[in-house]
């Protein structure tokens, strides 16, 4: 009887197909053994590890001020260890949300009570400094920031620009005028109408000004009246509101100010003032206060306004707690204990409990809590110490948040437990030294806090807590080493600190030249003068011969053991300028103001024994003979005010010997202008390079850079800046850096490492790209020359609190001159041979890609990008990716290997213009392989690849047989046996696939 012809067909096609697919599985593994399952199986942990992928992603451009720079990015190493917090504020509402304001760092914001932190300022702002954070009562989301913290150190404190105002709680910011204010103390809102505000303008630092007093305006900002001026000497360093009273104001107006020598605090021009009429009148406060007054802190408990408090510097045995019961009419002296008014000129402040007026806290090196009024006192227990502001919720008084100089913390439970202070990256840096290891360090001392070594990218995720350490030395230290063995780091610090740190055994040694306890000594009495931040320098030339500046250039050869003055007094040595170092009330004599001190000290790279010594009072000296004879070489310097602008930074170029750039600094003479100072002859004549830097943006260091003569980098107060030709014109180079002061700079490795004084360390990677710049034609298509890159390895991202490390592979960069269609990337051997291609176009590979994503690390699908200007790209060493098929759970990836470490060329095609590079690949120098062991590897490696290429591609043609015959199964349901050998043949091939995918892997 003849057949059913279709269905005959049908099942011969379906047999077939089985057939086949049994015989190809078969022949397979009779001609490569390799191929079985159990091999395959037992290699893929092996192949997975041989073969990570490696995700690509293509950075954003960043805003910048050239066009030929858009598109690279500064990286944040760390330490996310806080730094100095002179403002906080919180919403009584939403005890989740509080605001701080760093100086140096910006207005920070936190929604989940300190557990992370968020900047807010950044992008508006145009300085990071701040003085006060005000929120408003009657309507949250208005803020007023006032700029210019109070506690006026005299290092590491900047000028504000006046006041900004949030409408949104801090999304979008508006500057409403005051720029000339200088430090902002206080502000105070009104409880009911947010556009009414008073703020507190202390003013300039160094030097009188008229706008130093109380202002007020009515609407919103966009006016202000000054309601209360004493002099130009006084200003504001507290303002109070009643709280059962807006119409009633305390003002503590404080007569001040500072050279680099001495502080001046206190008068009888300063003193309290109160106002009753919500700031149009003000009365002088006396009722038994002292007539001498310096700095003050006001506060009054909301529980009796009546009860005022105030902390006052003033004359021996009158200066402390001073409480007034009648609202300001009469005063007593309750506690003259020297804790709480100690150093005033960086303390007095003050908080009450809102909720029980006997309560109160006083701001100092610690903070203070009273329960009885100010009689007795405790220490609350604090992460970190040197109080600024506090803030306590008037509705809650166990929940306050603190400011200090290891950040802002929150506190639910009266101060018994705080949040961490290490989840903000606020850290000021006075220095910064580099290492020549791989991955290099990064050195410097953070302000009141300890030194640090840390690492420049991190091995194992981002760059954390255990990348770093401390060296020795303290906060304001100047660090040196050899940078090939940095085992023993020399690290000073304030008041003549210094030490040996041996990073092998982790022991500090003292090696102070002369151990003498300087607190309250004047520094004509000292053997040696030191400043605050003193030099320590090692020799290029011996480095185990170590430099150190007093009023000498003092030097030893054996570890610290003996030193000798190699110089004679180097600075302007003025008697009259070394004395008691603040008055008439309280003398400083911390060591932060002895002058006539060496700032700097450099040995030149290019010649053993030229060494330059710079000094905080304008002198510069050169010895060309070890120290045998001096020279004056003083940049000829004519500043505003005076010509003993700091030395701040000395710079001998790395191409010639003759040729030195100074940075001077004169903004403690009250003049920010910028100085730069240039000399091609050991100092003979110096020319002046500063056009194009802003006129009231000092500067605090030059680098020139060691593969481009004339290309300079130069760190000021208001950011970066670079010229292409040698100082004579300056441009910015601020790319996404947050505004904040440049303290000093630091090139290592193709990398600008960048000292911030309240953002912590930053690194620009890939300068290639600064140098060739200049050369990009904008109507082209270009390629920027890597030239060497070291093959070092990701480690990872970075997570929450944790320093970012820059992308593993070879950075393409490449500049559109217009935006383009489509863009290729092709990696070519040196011999010519493609090894792997990126397009701007999503391909058949990017599709399954994305299908196989894998939920334990998603990643984003990215695109070599096709926008006018810089973009960048990065080639992650592999080859070609291999074979890619969908539901494959057991591989992260389908990368192709590593290539080995020699030359290569890189190409860039975009429409119908290309444009190409070489480039050279070295290995990881800490790697001890030989190169004949690398080639076996890379060797072997590929012949992995290859089986793992097959093993795919097999695998994806029996998954389509499997489907074929499912179909044909489908098609002829009741074909008895059509369905018995469609059963055999998928069960064969699923088990074949489970073994090669396992697909009970669950994630």
């Amino acid at each position: 009887m003849a057949g059913n012809p279709g269905k005959d067909a049908a099942s011969r096609r379906f047999q077939y197909a089985a057939e086949s697919t049994e015989l190809a599985r078969q022949v397979q593994l009779m001609k490569n053994p390799l191929l079985s399952s159990r091999f395959v199986v037992a290699l893929l942990p092996l192949l997975v590890l041989l073969l990570a992928n490696c995700t690509q992603a293509a950075n954003e451009s960043t805003g910048a001020h050239e066009d030929a720079l858009k598109g690279l990015e500064y990286r944040l190493v760390g330490p996310w260890r806080g730094g100095r917090v002179t403002a906080v504020a919180g919403v009584p509402e939403d005890p989740n949300l509080y605001y701080m304001g760093a100086t140096g760092g910006g207005v920070w914001k936190t929604i989940n009570a300190g557990t992370t932190w968020e900047n807010i300022s950044d992008g508006d702002f145009k300085v990071g400094t701040i003085g006060a954070v005000s929120v408003a009562a009657s309507d949250p989301n208005v803020i007023y920031v006032g700029t210019g913290e109070a506690p006026i150190r005299g290092v590491t404190t900047s000028h504000g620009d006046g006041v900004w105002k949030s409408t949104d709680a801090g999304a979008s910011w508006k500057h409403m005028g005051l720029e000339k204010a200088g430090q902002i103390a206080k502000i105070q809102i009104h409880p009911t109408n947010p556009d009414i505000a008073l703020v507190a303008v202390q003013g300039q630092i160094w030097g009188p000004s008229d706008e130093r007093g109380v202002y007020r305006t009515t609407d919103g900002g966009l006016s202000w009246k000054q309601v209360l001026q004493v002099g130009p000497e006084t200003g504001a360093t507290d303002l109070v509101m009643d709280p059962s009273n807006p119409r009633i104001l305390y003002a503590g107006m404080w007569h001040h100010g500072r050279t680099p020598w001495y502080i001046k605090s206190g008068s009888t021009e300063g003193g309290i003032f109160k106002s009753t009429d919500g700031g149009d009148t003000w009365n002088k406060l006396e009722g038994g206060l002292p007539e001498m007054i310096g700095k003050i802190g006001i506060a009054i408990s909301g529980s009796n306004p009546e009860g005022v408090y105030a902390i006052i510097e003033a004359e021996h045995e009158k200066g402390g707690l001073w409480r007034s019961d009648d609202a300001g009419n009469t005063w007593e002296l309750v506690n003259d204990h020297r804790a709480l008014h100690t150093r005033a000129w960086y303390y007095i402040h003050m908080a009450a409990d809102p909720l029980d007026e006997n309560t109160i806290y006083v701001l100092n090196t610690a903070l203070y809590k009273s329960i009885d009024a100010g009689k007795t006192w405790t220490v609350i227990d604090t992460p970190h110490g040197d109080h600024h502001d506090h803030w306590i919720n008037p509705e809650d008084s166990n929940n306050m948040i603190s400011g200090n100089d290891g950040g802002a913390t929150v506190t639910f439970d009266g101060g018994k437990t705080w949040s961490s202070i290490m989840n903000q990256p606020t850290a000021q840096f006075y220095r910064v030294a580099t290492d020549n290891v791989v991955p290099f360090r990064i050195y410097g001392g953070q302000q009141d806090n300890s030194t640090v070594a840390i690492a420049s990218r991190s091995l194992d995720g981002g760059i954390g807590v255990s990348d770093y350490y401390a060296v020795g030395g303290g906060e304001s230290a100047h660090v040196a080493f050899d940078p090939d063995n940095p085992r023993l780091v020399y690290a000073g610090s304030i008041n003549g600190t210094l030490t040996e740190y041996d990073r092998d055994t982790e022991l500090t040694r003292v090696i102070i030249p002369y151990p003498e306890m300087m607190f309250g000594k004047d520094a004509k009495n000292l053997r040696y003068r030191t400043n605050w931040n003193t030099p320590v320098a090692a020799s290029p030339h011996d480095w185990s011969t170590i430099y150190y500046g007093t009023q000498y250039v003092l030097k030893s050869t054996d570890r610290g053991a003996t030193w000798t003055a190699i110089s004679p007094d180097l600075t302007r040595n003025d008697p009259e300028k070394q004395g008691r170092n603040g008055g008439p009330l309280t003398p400083e004599n911390v060591g932060a103001e002895y002058y006539n001190t060496l700032f700097y000290i450099v040995e030149s790279p290019h010649e053993a024994g030229t060494i330059w010594a710079g000094a905080d009072d304008g002198y510069l000296h050169i010895t060309r003979d070890g120290g045998e004879n001096w020279q004056n070489v003083s940049p000829p310097h004519k500043g505003k005010y005076s010509n003993e602008a700091y030395i701040n930074a000395i710079e001998v170029s790395p191409h010639d010997p003759a040729t030195a750039y100074v940075a001077v600094a004169g903004y403690k003479l009250n003049d920010f202008s910028p100085y730069i100072y240039k000399t091609s002859d050991y100092g003979k004549s110096w020319k002046r390079l500063d056009k194009g830097l802003p006129a009231d943006t000092f500067v605090r260091v030059v680098r020139e850079d060691p593969s481009q003569k004339g290309l300079l980098y130069a760190g000021t107060e208001a950011g970066m800046f670079v010229s292409y030709d040698d100082g004579a014109n300056w441009r910015s180079m601020k790319l996404n850096l947050p505004p904040v002061p440049i303290t000093d700079l630091n090139i290592r490795h193709d990398s600008l490492v960048v000292a911030t004084q309240g953002r912590s360390y930053w690194v620009l990677d890939d300068l290639f790209v600064v140098r060739q710049a200049q050369q990009a034609e904008s109507d082209k298509l270009r390629v920027f020359a890597p030239g060497t890159v070291t093959m070092l390895q990701s480690a990872g991202g970075a997570d929450d609190f944790e320093g970012s490390n820059p992308e593993s592979g070879v950075p393409v960069y490449y500049q559109l001159p217009t935006d383009a269609d489509s863009v290729k990337i092709e990696i070519f051997d040196n011999s010519g041979a493609l090894l792997r291609t990126y397009s701007s176009e999503e391909t058949d590979f990017d599709r399954c890609r994305v299908a196989n994503k894998d939920p334990r690390s998603p990643f984003e699908l990215k695109f070599p990008a096709k926008s006018a200007g810089l973009n960048k790209w990065t080639w992650n060493y592999h080859s070609e990716n291999l074979h890619c098929i969908e539901d494959v759970k057991i591989f992260a990836g389908f990368g192709g290997p590593s290539v080995l470490p020699g030359d290569y060329r890189m190409k860039v095609t975009a429409g119908d213009q290309s444009a190409e590079t070489p480039f050279t690949l070295v290995a990881d120098p800490r790697l001890t392989a030989s190169p004949a062991e690398m080639q076996e590897w890379a060797e072997r490696s590929q012949e992995t690849a290859d089986m793992l290429d097959q093993v795919l591609r097999r695998l994806g043609e029996i998954r389509k047989s499997r489907t074929q015959i499912e179909s044909l199964m489908a098609d002829y349901p009741d074909n008895a046996e059509l369905q018995a050998a469609g059963k055999s043949a998928v069960a064969a091939i699923q088990a074949w696939d489970a073994q090669i995918n396992q697909p009970l892997h669950q994630t």
